[in-house]
């Protein structure tokens, strides 16, 4: 089962195994166990905390932060219901809940996976020959190999930057107290939640963005009623411009523009995209080809390059969702068992958890018809659903692409409350191919949010 190499300055350990698992990520963790319950010999690498990016420092701690912001501005506006409340913000305890219940979630992985009888090996490990994998002076060999190394935050090389203690959505959880005002850098996801989150919480927050609105690969409706919004709370939104340089002195950052003049803030985020964790991965040892961007070349079946090497998740290119991750390995597990999956396989959806929220699903009509279909919108205020005027939250829109010829749903956004809930109701209707007929003929409860899908369907008579 394993031996040793003489490599003239330490021992290597060699270990054969049924899979390889590369990453303890979403997609990672369920299918090391579900592997190893059905027999296999299973070593899983994780370089850094157990459970990846959601877990440690995407979707748990972000939507925990959320939570705290989105309480605490509502309460702050109760008074549009005649409800009055004096508001108060205890920072170190926003902290303090989200670092507790990361920590514990993580450290739940461990014992879940020994308890599985997964052999976990804590180091970073990158590929040593052909279907060979090394990490902490050991040598993994086995016929299958499965990377889920996700992403790590992208950095561009600005001027100064990297000398600073700039932060990223990975390490904004150290803070300990609310900075008085707050640079964001970048206005895709990450920048609106984060930026919107700690600017509800009481910081002075400006999103630079380099692009003319907010999260500019959705529709530009989606993106005003948004700024709407972030204005409202008093953010201040900076629009076709880049950071030139960064200086750091007495605690505040300067942030020096392409234009305007330069910006002061105690706290710097950095939310630039992300890249693939693939730069220490010695992939071409292995035989696996990377893209242009460092994604590992994938086929629709997640077959690399390199015969009995696979790859799930965000590391391949595919949309950064914890979702999607988790979807993989339901997928990949069918395929090891001989059975046909495909990687695309499924309705995307997704949503953004800013207040207000929006909930995508499918293709706008733009992408519909450059893939080639007589594409039909239709849109409705939520203004027009009941139940948002009788909770005071009537900013938003609902909005559905149908194909013309078929009446199939294509996709839909859905912009106000509650609808990362809502949306599902369109991708159930869409992974059964439903038409608007079938969503119209669906009897919803008055008075409900969802109530409006029904009437939105209508619209298309």
């Amino acid at each position: 089962m394993s031996g040793e190499e003489n490599t003239g300055v330490l021992s290597l350990e060699r270990i054969n195994a049924d899979i390889i698992i590369i990453g303890s990520g979403q997609g990672g963790v369920p299918l090391a166990k579900k592997l190893s319950q059905k027999g296999k010999q299973v070593v899983l690498f994780e370089r850094a905390k157990l459970g990846g990016s959601c877990i440690n420092y995407g979707c748990t701690p972000s939507k925990m932060l959320l939570a705290s912001a989105h309480m605490a501005a509502s309460l702050r506006h109760a008074d549009r219901l005649g409800v009055k409340a004096t508001v108060e913000v205890d920072f170190p305890s926003v902290m303090g809940r989200i670092r507790e219940t990361t920590n514990n979630w993580s450290d739940g992985i461990a014992k879940d996976l020994k308890d599985n009888g997964v052999h976990l090996i804590r180091a970073e490990a990158a590929f040593a020959g052909e279907l060979q994998v090394r990490g902490a002076q050991t040598i993994v060999e086995a016929e299958t190999i499965i990377i889920n190394t996700g992403k790590s935050p992208a950095i561009p090389p600005i001027k100064g930057l990297a000398e600073t203690p700039f932060l990223t959505y990975e390490t904004i959880w150290q803070l300990d107290s609310l900075p008085q005002r707050t640079i964001v850098v970048g206005g895709g996801f990450v920048g609106v939640e984060l930026g919107q989150a700690i600017a509800r919480l009481g910081s002075q927050v400006t999103i630079i963005e380099t692009a003319d609105r907010l999260i500019s690969r959705e529709d530009e409706k989606v993106s005003t009623v948004l700024q709407d919004q972030l204005e409202e709370d008093q953010l201040n939104l900076v629009f076709n411009t880049r950071v030139n340089e960064v200086d750091y002195q007495d605690g505040v950052f300067i942030v020096s523009l392409t234009k305007g003049e330069p910006l002061e803030a105690e706290c710097l985020l950095m939310a630039t995209g992300r890249r693939p964790n693939t730069v220490n991965l010695e992939s071409s040892l292995g035989g696996v080809q990377l893209d242009k961007n460092e994604h590992v070349r994938v086929d629709e079946h997640f077959k690399t390059s390199a015969e009995g090497v696979y790859a799930i998740g965000d590391v391949t290119g595919q949309p950064a969702f914890t979702h999607v991750s988790w979807e993989d390995h339901r997928r990949i597990m069918a395929i090891l068992d001989g059975q046909e999956r495909k990687q695309m396989d499924r309705v995307l959806g997704y949503t953004i958890f800013t207040e207000p929220q929006i909930g995508r699903a499918g293709l706008t009509r733009s992408q519909a018809e450059e893939q080639g279909y007589r594409a039909q919108e239709v849109e409705m205020p939520l203004s027009h659903v009941a139940r948002a005027t009788e909770t005071g939250s009537t900013r938003g829109f609902y909005r559905m692409v149908i194909d013309q010829q078929t009446d199939k749903i294509l996709g839909a956004a859905l912009v106000g409350p509650e609808t990362g809930e809502l949306i599902h109701v369109i991708i159930a209707h869409m992974e059964r191919e439903s038409t608007w007929q079938d969503l119209d003929r669906s009897v919803h409860i008055h008075p409900t949010f969802a109530e409006g899908l029904a009437s939105l369907a209508r619209l298309f008579k």
